[in-house]
């Protein structure tokens, strides 16, 4: 009788160990987002794909990112509003269960936009971080940041934006098959955010604004 009831408490434990694990797991943020990927994988798990783009709403929305860039292959693993902790949070949703040849980031806007105390080397730290846990898993891989763009609806942040993608640029110039895409100059006009470039809402962008990634990605990027 004593050895049934070791054998229940034992059981229960982890029955709420596993009630309270799950439950908490479910209130992080993006939770159905990325349970949405791997119900995709279920059902089809993707093959063909080259190249991996990960980040924030700028490549979610990207509806047309296969025809643009069909020679690349893409697979797009990005969940709009997250910031880089998301996206290290979920490295093994999101990254490391896959095989890409390459690797397109775009994310940190966010992370300026959530506190007026995400500095730009607070940006940077965040990008190290998620850089190291991909070198970690994919040694030789070339990885690729496209810089933070020059949203109208967040222009006032600019310069804790200038200052995260230029200290993230420096930092992938020293390291191994690590590219910087700059974006931002070509996004401005009269040294402003071009407005003919965004939809309604000042942040994302529409079919032009697209156009210049598309540009800038194949100048850097080498099949």
């Amino acid at each position: 009788m004593k050895y049934n009831l070791k054998i229940l408490k034992t059981i229960l434990g982890i029955l709420i160990l596993f009630l309270y694990t799950n439950g908490n797991a479910q209130n992080l943020p993006f939770w159905n987002d990325i349970q949405t990927f791997k119900k995709q994988d279920s059902i089809t798990l993707p093959s063909q794909y080259k190249t991996l783009f990960i980040g924030s709403s700028s490549f979610t929305i990207w509806k047309t990112l296969d025809k643009d860039l069909p020679e690349y292959a893409p697979l797009n693993r990005a969940f709009g509003g997250s910031t880089l902790l998301d996206v290290i949070r979920y490295r093994k949703d999101i990254i490391d269960k896959y095989n890409p040849e390459k690797i397109i980031i775009y994310c940190g806007e966010n992370d300026i936009a959530s506190s007026d105390t995400v500095t730009g080397k607070i940006v940077l730290n965040r990008f190290k971080e998620l850089h190291s846990h991909i070198r970690e898993k994919f040694p030789t891989i070339n990885i690729y940041y496209i810089s933070i763009k020059p949203s109208p609806s967040r222009w006032s942040m600019r310069e804790r934006m200038i200052d995260a993608n230029r200290q993230i640029k420096k930092y992938c110039k020293k390291q191994k098959n690590t590219y910087y895409i700059s974006i931002w100059s070509q996004m401005l006009r009269n040294t402003k955010p071009n407005p003919s470039l965004f939809l309604k809402d000042s942040l994302h962008m529409n079919k032009k604004g697209y156009e210049i990634w598309i540009k800038e990605i194949r100048k850097k990027i080498k099949n």
